[in-house]
């Protein structure tokens, strides 16, 4: 990470959202990654949310979450493999005006180096909605943690350079 330490943090809201037909709150170990990583970042955990595997059901608090505007981003775990019930994709398909394919890109590339060609099973992706971020993790704590320590933190992070997420919040709205 390249951090300019001349340049002011800037804590961004998140909201959380773990996919699954079978966690609750206790289990959630993935979600409990997630927010202590994004709370010792310095951002503020705006929502978390448990949600079936139900397209419909993800696309509604998706665009729930989008439309508030204290929320600059969301980042889901879970839902994102090949099953039948793997249907966070599809529920971004219902929301996105952008994708941002570099972000599954990288993902897989930083996880092949944890699980191997089982990577290619992963969906991970990213997009923009209306202003708002949009990341979509498997549900693995291997995976949150790949995708925190490896994308997330540096990109949610006003001070790394050459370019981050954030100083392009601003714009994302732009026509």
């Amino acid at each position: 990470m390249a951090i300019d330490t001349e340049r002011t943090f800037k804590p961004i809201n998140i909201a959380l959202l773990t996919i699954s037909d079978t966690r609750g709150p206790d289990e959630d170990t993935s979600g409990d990654i997630l927010a202590q990583r994004i709370k010792d970042a310095g951002h503020k955990l705006a929502y978390r949310a448990i949600e079936k595997d139900d397209a419909a059901r993800i696309a509604d608090r998706f665009n729930n979450w989008i439309d508030d505007k204290s929320v600059d981003a969301i980042i889901s775990t879970g839902g994102t493999g090949l099953t039948g019930r793997d249907v966070t994709p599809e529920a971004l398909d219902r929301v996105k005006e952008k994708e941002i394919p570099g972000f599954g890109e990288l993902f897989r590339w930083l996880s092949y180096k944890t699980i191997g060609t089982s990577t290619v099973q992963s969906r991970a992706m990213a997009v923009v909605s209306r202003g708002t971020y949009i990341f979509a993790l498997p549900g693995s704590n291997g995976a949150v943690k790949d995708g925190w320590d490896g994308i997330l933190a540096e990109q949610l992070d006003s001070r790394n350079r050459p370019c981050n997420f954030v100083e392009l919040m601003p714009r994302l709205r732009e026509v």
